[in-house]
């Protein structure tokens, strides 16, 4: 099975919130047979993961460490080109709205125009397709351009790759990119969580970038504390960042990146 498809069904049933509901399911099971003290054993486990997740900042502690890895350096004198990852696009929605829905990571493509404009002989490089599991979505690039021209960014700047489905394919096909126009040092923008395992696998496959962090969701000053007032919020930032670890530590041992915590 390809790497891509395999990770998308061993996040479904590795992500927290499914771990914490599989706990307890194995707890009514065990208690149907019989097996009192594993299934109070199970149950408590249970509980206590869906209280980390729902009513504590764990989440945001997990996040708070990548976004750290790499702060924002000062703006540099010269550009030559601007690398945006995708994943800020509901490309579903926006199939069936139609329009620019951004949701938290679009702030990567708020910053690239703003880079586009303080920047305006550097290329730009757009890559994100379809990282949907069915394969049934937009292309993110596809949305991308239409959002580009309307804010009227010269199209001869901009190169897109629309068949990117995850982190691994974006650096493969800039990698073409970038040796067929004969660039290098770029400004890499994507998430905060997002920037290690980026720079890392984009190092590793020969390619050297500034990261250019866009989308923090955390303060950076973050502890562990209760914290009831959003469950929803706190659950999206401990999925989000149990699933960048799952992913460096996979790409690790499958050789797409030669450390675990970039510098």
């Amino acid at each position: 099975m390809p790497m891509f498809f395999f990770a998308k069904i061993f996040w479904i049933i590795s992500q927290p919130v499914a771990i914490s509901f599989l706990l307890m399911a194995a707890s009514v099971v065990l208690m149907l047979f019989s097996f009192r003290r594993l299934a109070i054993a199970a149950g408590l486990v249970s509980l206590t993961l869906f209280f980390l997740i729902f009513y504590t900042t764990a989440g945001a502690l997990v996040v708070q460490e990548l976004e750290d890895r790499f702060p924002r350096p000062a703006a540099p004198a010269d550009v030559a080109c601007v690398i945006v990852l995708g994943g800020g696009i509901p490309t579903l929605v926006d199939g069936a709205r139609g329009g620019y829905d951004l949701d938290d990571g679009g702030d990567r493509y708020i910053e690239t125009v703003r880079l586009a404009g303080l920047y305006p002989d550097a290329k730009i490089i757009m890559s994100g397709g379809d990282g949907s599991l069915e394969g049934i979505a937009m292309k993110e690039a596809d949305v991308i351009r239409r959002m580009f021209n309307d804010f009227h960014i010269d199209p001869a700047r901009i190169e897109y790759d629309a068949e990117s489905r995850d982190t691994y394919e974006n650096a493969i096909n800039v990698r073409l990119i970038l040796q067929r126009l004969n660039l290098s040092h770029c400004l890499l923008v994507t998430s905060g969580f997002h920037m290690p395992r980026a720079v890392a696998i984009f190092r590793n496959l020969g390619m050297e970038v500034t990261p250019w962090v866009s989308d923090y969701r955390t303060t950076g000053k973050e502890r562990l504390r209760l914290s009831v007032a959003l469950p929803l919020i706190n659950a999206g930032l401990l999925s989000t960042g149990v699933r960048e670890w799952i992913g460096i530590v996979a790409y690790y041992f499958a050789g797409r990146v030669s450390t675990l915590y970039p510098q």
